[in-house]
């Protein structure tokens, strides 16, 4: 493939194997929880941290995280509280992010269009030392997801009963939220701070249409979201398209087909369950 010849594109396949990768693994846990529109929201927030780096001429990936991070704790710390206002302050938070990059950007003298691959994707944007940053932070993602993956699975079908058990329900509930914000900046080369969110929730969305357990549905959506992941990229290269866009919309292909196909497995499994619940009453009747 002649696109494995230039040396952007082999950092990007790689930036797109690791968002594969980490998104869903994220994502899963997001999805239970009813957070799906974290990493969106998280999005906005580290559009600070990218103009910052610019800005400061430091890396806008370590800014970003730095940015999002806290930006994570503060959304986490606005939602265990409960209070009605909440939904108003989360409002303000990640619009308020966006409306600060903006800001940040131009008053240190840059355009706007320096934000646009930070936005949407772009696969020219990957460097040598994003790719170093993105394979630390997919390593604390992963450690993460699955190294605590019995203690954030609690977490996320009950807090009580996880309070009750003796595992630390806030530090966890801290975490899954740093590790989304973590996960956003990994995303943020290829996929774009915009449309990270699709990334987390599409595929384990298109997974849970042919999987019930947990275990299952985490390895299905990153398989699914590694394969669009790379997918997309190549696309991108071969018809010059925004990489998020172009990935984005090859996850809800893959989600609508899986649709489709699990529809009447669906109703076979109904049937075959009413089958064998017809047989065992009449066997029930015969005793």
């Amino acid at each position: 493939m002649d696109l494995l010849h230039y040396a952007f594109m082999q950092r990007a396949l790689i930036a797109a194997a690791l968002v594969g990768i980490t998104a869903p693994a994220i994502g899963t846990y997001l999805v239970q929880r009813r957070q799906a529109v974290m990493g969106d929201g998280l999005g906005h927030v580290a559009m600070t941290g990218v103009a910052l780096g610019f800005v400061m001429n430091t890396s806008p990936v370590w800014m970003a995280t730095l940015v999002a991070v806290l930006g994570a704790v503060g959304m986490e710390l606005i939602r265990s509280r409960g209070k009605t206002s909440g939904d108003v302050a989360l409002a303000m938070l990640f619009y308020g992010g966006l409306a600060g990059g903006v800001m940040i950007i131009n008053i240190g003298g840059g355009s706007t269009s320096m934000l646009l691959g930070s936005m949407f994707g772009s696969i020219t944007t990957v460097g040598s030392a994003d790719i170093v940053a993105m394979v630390i932070l997919a390593v604390f993602v992963l450690a993460v997801t699955i190294g605590l993956r019995r203690q954030l699975f609690a977490v996320c079908q009950d807090e009580e009963f996880a309070r009750v058990t003796g595992l630390p329900v806030r530090v966890l509930n801290l975490l899954i939220a740093i590790t989304a914000a973590v996960t956003v900046t990994v995303a943020m080369r290829i996929v774009g701070l915009l449309l990270v969110s699709a990334m987390m929730v599409i595929p384990v969305a298109a997974a849970q249409r042919m999987t019930g357990g947990f275990a299952a549905t985490l390895g299905l959506a990153m398989a699914i979201s590694t394969t669009v992941a790379l997918s997309g990229t190549a696309v991108t290269y071969y018809i010059d398209a925004p990489s998020g866009a172009s990935i984005v919309l090859l996850a809800i292909a893959v989600f609508m087909v899986l649709t489709a196909l699990s529809t009447p497995l669906a109703r076979r499994r109904a049937r075959a369950a009413r089958a064998a619940e017809e047989v065992c009453t009449r066997d029930d009747v015969k005793v």
